[in-house]
C-alpha cells in the first residue's frame, strides 16, 4: 500500500531540482568556504550568491541574512540576541506559538525578563486590541514575538499592522514565518520586522537549513561562537550544499508561487467539501477552512466517535500520513498545546491536521476522504 502524504506542515518532500542542485555541490564543490585557496573560494561564492538570491526575493540587504540550521535555531537566536544584545526586558508573546518561541521565552523569563501573553479572539486570531494595550502598559524595552501563520489552525497574523504597532511603541518585532515563507510573497522593505525565521524543509528544501533575517539597523552578536563564519553571527563551517538547496527551493517557490497556491487551494476546497458531505457534525478549528487562512493547512474536528482516540494511528493504517491535534476520549496524550491555548481542545472529539503541498494530487484527497469515512463512518447500532 502506497502512502498518501498529507503532513506537509511538518515537512515537505525535497523537490527533485533541489536534490540535483545539492548533488552537484556534493560532487564538485568540496572546499571549506573559509579557505583562501581557489577551491575554498568556489564554495564561498556559492554561499554568498545564495545569500544575495534570498535577499533579492525578500527585498532586503544581503548582509541581513544569516544561514542557520532551521527555524528553531533562528527563533532562539533572535530571542537571545534581543535580550543579551538589545537589552530587552519584556517579551510579549502568545501561548499558541511554536515550542521554540515558547521555551526560549521561558528561558528569558528565568533570567528576569518579564513574559506576558497576548489574548486570542474566539476564531484563534491574535487580539490586536489587547496587544495595543500591552504595548501601552509599559515603558520597558519590549520584544513582540508572534508567528505569521499558526502551524496547526492556519490563522494568519497581519504582520504589517503588528509591525507598525511595535514601531509606534518603540518595541522590537520578531515573527516565525516558517509556515508562510515560500508560500506568500514578502517585501521586507515595506514591513517593520526586526527578526524573521525561515526553514527550508517547509517549502521543498532540505532539512537542517534555514536562515534568520535581522533588521540591518540592529547590531547583535552570534549565539554559536567559533571560527567567525556568517560575519561572526554563527560559528561553524557552512552547510554549502544545504544552503544551495535552500536557495534553489526558494527560487522555485517564488517563480511558481501563484500556480502552486491555486493548485493547493483547489485541493483544500475538495477536502473541505468532501468532509462536509461524508461526516455529519464535522468542524474546522480556527475556521481553517476559510479562504483567509493559511492555504496549506486544514485542521479538522471530528464528531465524538470511539475511534477518535486513535485517529491518526488508524488513518496511518489506512495509508494516510497526517498529524494529530487534540487528544480525545482515550486520554492517551495531553493533546496539542495550540488547540488548548486557542480554546479548541475537546476531550470527546479528535482533531486532525491535514496539510498539502504542490505535490498533493486530487487522488490523494479522494483517498484521504475514503480513509476518513472508514475511520469515522456512521456507527451501526446493535438491536
Amino acid at each position: 500500500m502506497s502512502m498518501v502524504y498529507l503532513d506537509n506542515a511538518a515537512t515537505t518532500p525535497v523537490a527533485p531540482e533541489v536534490v540535483a542542485a545539492m548533488m552537484e555541490v556534493y560532487q564538485t564543490v568540496h572546499g571549506n568556504p573559509s579557505s583562501s585557496h581557489a577551491v575554498g573560494r568556489k564554495a564561498k561564492a556559492l554561499v554568498e550568491t545564495s545569500r544575495r538570491r534570498i535577499a533579492e526575493h525578500l527585498n532586503c540587504p544581503a548582509r541581513s541574512i544569516c544561514f542557520t540550521s532551521g527555524g528553531t535555531e533562528a527563533d532562539n537566536h533572535a530571542l537571545q540576541a534581543a535580550v543579551s544584545c538589545l537589552k530587552v526586558t519584556r517579551i510579549i508573546t502568545s501561548q499558541a506559538e511554536h515550542s521554540a518561541v515558547i521555551k526560549a521565552s521561558q528561558n528569558a523569563g528565568m533570567e528576569g525578563v518579564e513574559v506576558v501573553h497576548v489574548k486570542h479572539l474566539p476564531d484563534g486570531g491574535v487580539d490586536l486590541n489587547h496587544l495595543e494595550q500591552l504595548l501601552s502598559d509599559s515603558q520597558a524595552k519590549t520584544l513582540v514575538t508572534l508567528m505569521h501563520a499558526n502551524n496547526e489552525v492556519g490563522v494568519i497574523l497581519d504582520i504589517r499592522k503588528v509591525g507598525a504597532m511595535c514601531t509606534a511603541h518603540g518595541a522590537l518585532f520578531h515573527s516565525d514565518t516558517v509556515q508562510t515563507m515560500g508560500h506568500y510573497a514578502m517585501d521586507l522593505s515595506e514591513l517593520n520586522i526586526d527578526f524573521l525565521a525561515c526553514s527550508a524543509h517547509k517549502f521543498h528544501g532540505p532539512k537542517g537549513t534555514g536562515f534568520l533575517y535581522t533588521n540591518p539597523a540592529l547590531r547583535i552578536e552570534g549565539m554559536i561562537v567559533g571560527g567567525g563564519q556568517e560575519r561572526a553571527m554563527r560559528g561553524g563551517t557552512e552547510n554549502v550544499a544545504g544552503i544551495v538547496g535552500l536557495t534553489k527551493a526558494f527560487d522555485e517557490a517564488f517563480a511558481h508561487m501563484a500556480p502552486h497556491e491555486a493548485h493547493i487551494r483547489g485541493l483544500k476546497r475538495r477536502m473541505v467539501e468532501g468532509l462536509k458531505q461524508r461526516i455529519d457534525g464535522v468542524e474546522f478549528n480556527g475556521h481553517s477552512d476559510g479562504e483567509d487562512r493559511l492555504y496549506t493547512v486544514l485542521n479538522v474536528k471530528f464528531p465524538p466517535h470511539p475511534n477518535g482516540g486513535m485517529a491518526t494511528f488508524l488513518l496511518d493504517l489506512e495509508g494516510i500520513a497526517c498529524s494529530g491535534g487534540s487528544a480525545c476520549s482515550s486520554g492517551a496524550t495531553t493533546g496539542s498545546h495550540v488547540l488548548r491555548a486557542l480554546g479548541f481542545h475537546d476531550e470527546t472529539r479528535a482533531s486532525v491536521r491535514f496539510s498539502f503541498s504542490r505535490y498533493t494530487s486530487e487522488s490523494d484527497i479522494d483517498s484521504a476522504l475514503e480513509a476518513v469515512t472508514k475511520v469515522f463512518g456512521v456507527l451501526e447500532l446493535a438491536d
